[in-house]
């Protein structure tokens, strides 16, 4: 898979994660075939192997890149500093904002966990964790001061990520509310959530 940036080989393992993602997130992991893939892509199924050579690496890259990029946009939005109702606030809108405009990545990374083998499944799972982390870290330091009302941190950690997640469930563009007006409600639902209102 080394190949230089820009060349024909770059192009191509970029078009095989791609139309991958998409035939995973149309049909499930288990329904798609390498030859499927390779149909998608326009090349010999034996090509795919000087990229990837399982099915199961590419869902890997894929989750693992979704991840990473999640991680390094969180960090770049400067929440680390806020007081903590603020954070809180931000985390939820930057969490809409980045999910909604990535249906299928958010869909794989979260129903093709089940078909991740052990040691992929323990790298995605790292992942996931350091970003439930900075949630939790906002969460305890909303907690420590008095600001937020919390029984257990790692599960309002998670309940708030279910939520938020959820949205890419049931949302559609061009509907009643627009991205923004989502936003809001969801952000105010989680400060809701910890006792902590506008």
């Amino acid at each position: 898979m080394a190949r230089r940036a820009g060349s024909a080989g770059e192009k191509t393992a970029a078009a095989i994660r791609k139309q991958s993602l998409r035939l995973f997130a149309q049909h499930g992991y288990d329904a798609v075939s390498m030859r499927m893939i390779a149909d998608a892509v326009g090349v010999q199924p034996g090509a795919l192997y000087q990229y990837f050579p399982t099915k199961q690496q590419i869902l890997v890259t894929l989750m693992r890149e979704h991840m990473e990029e999640l991680l390094a946009s969180l960090k770049a939005e400067g929440i680390e500093g806020e007081p903590p109702a603020a954070a809180l606030e931000h985390f939820a809108r930057f969490h809409i904002r980045y999910h909604l405009t990535r249906a299928d990545e958010v869909f794989i990374s979260y129903m093709e966990l089940r078909a991740l083998e052990p040691a992929g499944f323990r790298e995605i799972e790292s992942l996931r964790k350091a970003y439930e982390s900075e949630l939790k870290t906002i969460l305890v330091r909303g907690s420590e001061r008095g600001l937020f009302r919390i029984e257990d941190s790692h599960v309002c950690a998670m309940a708030i990520i279910a939520m938020l997640t959820g949205v890419n469930t049931w949302y559609r563009s061009g509907g009643r509310l627009s991205e923004k007006k989502i936003e809001e409600i969801y952000a105010e639902m989680v400060l809701r959530s910890v006792g902590c209102a506008h």
